[in-house]
């Protein structure tokens, strides 16, 4: 039994860095954004003559990086969110959710889903969590 605390509040230590190093991440889109952005207002038309950019195409590499930083900050507050319900020993469900998202996130993310699967299945720890609730 205090194996699996033990191996649970690792976890969350882990989930933690991951989620740390999954928003930093997020930020590369910034210079999509600022492309877009200079499309759209026109700043990258510097020669005489030449037609404007399109703002469709502006508004496109806006619009790529807008997304690709919300859903990597949305990922990385479900990361933080799942190590602390691991250390809280609760909402076992989306703890397993997230841990096969992190998958997805190579590599640490699949070594940090793979090793939270595996513990998470354990019948032990099913019973901490089941404790919790009570």
């Amino acid at each position: 039994m205090n194996q699996d605390v033990e191996q649970l509040r690792l976890l969350a230590i882990f989930h933690y860095i991951v989620a740390v190093v999954s928003a930093l991440l997020s930020f590369f889109p910034i210079i999509y954004l600022a492309i877009g952005i200079a499309a759209v207002t026109g700043h990258l038309n510097n020669r005489p003559g030449e037609e404007p950019m399109s703002a469709l195409f502006g508004w496109f590499f806006i619009a790529f990086a807008a997304c690709w930083m919300i859903l990597g900050f949305a990922f990385a507050i479900c990361l933080l969110l799942a190590g602390r319900f691991l250390v809280r020993r609760r909402h076992y469900l989306f703890c397993l959710v997230m841990a096969c998202m992190a998958c997805m996130f190579m590599p640490f993310g699949t070594v940090l889903g793979v090793f939270t699967i595996i513990v998470l299945i354990r019948p032990s720890v099913k019973e901490l969590f089941g404790q919790a609730h009570a």
